[in-house]
């Protein structure tokens, strides 16, 4: 039966919109959905099942409209070293955990707190990441042979430098076929998903030049499953919960922040409002449900939701329907993704990690030479040197010693002539007086 036009209510045009939308952010988040997933330490489907699950959940019980959900960059670092620490099965458990604190959050009206991080720590942390996930991806540009992922940026900056002599000419050619076709296909027209067309091109050129001598998702992770997986409870245990609750801690801090940001922008794209803890409880549901079905946790992704509003979007069925898509592909498409070379995700990653890059608004903190230009670098350096959680709290305890500096300032110029501090503002300093 199809819908019929309404006035005032979702009709037949307004499912049109959304049908297109959904179609259009599908397309795109597949490509990330695996890359994403891949440069988080885990295989590609994983990255996919939480763009199904996660995506349609955060859009039906979200508290932004528009909001696009799924795996993001913002969380590969984060993901990453819980994985080369602790392995996948208890990422499952930390993003389980994570998705619970994002209710309780929600629950206790924290998201207009959020809204009152620092500008500077922001920027910082975000474009660290940004950091991280483009150096992050050179070793798989150059199909650069035996490369081990660690922790710490120094460490794997210092594995590419190793392993450079290893680098494939197929691969590296295959990787600028993505990157080229990634920087010039918006120029000619935005009716395609860059990123989609950059890998069709490169699995192309793949398959045809270079068959069998570039490394693909087949040929190192195994062919992509065609279904969803069946339920299955994370481990649980006390003493689970015990050691992965600091990253759980730190999984939920850093969805809240991006999600929330995310439906500010939406917000100033159509002149809506979000409800901010709405939005968490949302974050939190499908969190919890997403690693029951193998998935990596989730976030609002903001060029995502960006591309679901430019492209028409009515309401939160696109969202809904850009899950389905990547449903559709998987269980229809999943033995052709399996072709798609490793090096055709690098450029992907490199076009995202650019686009979350901070870069104007760093340089006009960093110009400043403020307080707020200290907590820049050092929330920057931090999180790219250590991690995350070493920058970002860094950033937020200068912030807080600079706000105790300025407060005792203020009330130290208020004193009596013998020092001590004055119970009020002396009578001879009120406005009228004196």
């Amino acid at each position: 039966m199809q819908p019929t036009e309404r006035t005032g209510g979702y009709g037949w045009e307004k499912f049109r919109r959304d049908l297109v939308s959904g179609i259009i952010v599908g397309l795109i988040a597949i490509p990330l959905g695996m890359a994403f997933a891949i440069a988080s330490g885990v295989e590609p489907e994983y990255g996919l099942y939480t763009t199904v699950i996660a995506g349609m959940l955060i859009s039906l019980l979200g508290g932004s409209r528009y909001q696009i959900g799924g795996p993001t960059g913002a969380f590969i670092p984060v993901l990453l070293a819980i994985v080369l620490e602790h392995g996948y099965e208890r990422l499952l458990t930390a993003g389980l955990l994570a998705g619970i604190l994002l209710v309780i959050m929600g629950l206790l009206k924290a998201g207009s707190i959020i809204a009152y991080i620092p500008k500077a720590v922001t920027v910082g942390f975000t474009t660290g990441i940004a950091v991280i996930i483009f150096t992050g991806q050179i070793g798989n540009f150059l199909g650069l042979q035996g490369m081990k992922q660690h922790e710490f940026f120094l460490q794997n900056i210092g594995e590419v430098l190793r392993r450079l002599p290893t680098a494939s000419f197929e691969s590296v050619c295959v990787a600028a076929v993505c990157l080229a076709v990634m920087l010039i296909l918006p120029r000619v027209t935005t009716k395609v998903p860059p990123a989609l067309a950059g890998i069709a091109a490169a699995t192309a050129v793949s398959l045809l030049l270079f068959d069998g001598r570039t490394a693909t998702i087949e040929s190192v992770y195994g062919t992509i499953p065609s279904s969803l997986p069946a339920l299955a409870l994370p481990d649980l245990s006390w003493g689970t919960i015990v050691t992965m609750l600091p990253s759980a801690l730190l999984i939920a801090a850093l969805g809240s922040i991006e999600s929330l940001l995310s439906a500010v922008v939406a917000d100033g794209m159509t002149g809506t409002r979000h409800n901010s803890n709405r939005e968490l409880v949302g974050q939190g549901i499908a969190n919890i449900v997403t690693p029951l079905f193998g998935g990596i946790p989730a976030t609002g992704a903001i060029a995502r939701t960006a591309a679901n509003i430019r492209t028409g979007a009515a309401s939160r069925m696109s969202g809904v329907i850009h899950g389905v898509v990547v449903l559709l592909v998987l269980v229809l498409l999943a033995p052709q993704a399996s072709k798609i070379p490793l090096a055709a995700m690098a450029p992907v990653l490199m076009v995202v990690a650019w686009n979350m890059s901070e870069r104007r608004a760093f340089k006009e903190l960093l110009r400043k030479r403020s307080p707020e230009s200290v907590v820049l670098v050092a929330t920057f350096a931090l999180t790219v040197f250590i991690n995350l959680i070493a920058g970002v709290g860094c950033g937020l305890a200068l912030v807080l010693l600079y706000r105790l500096r300025e407060a005792v300032r203020r009330r130290g110029a208020v004193r009596t002539p013998a020092g001590a501090v004055a119970d009020s503002v002396p009578l001879s300093r009120r406005r009228g007086r004196g």
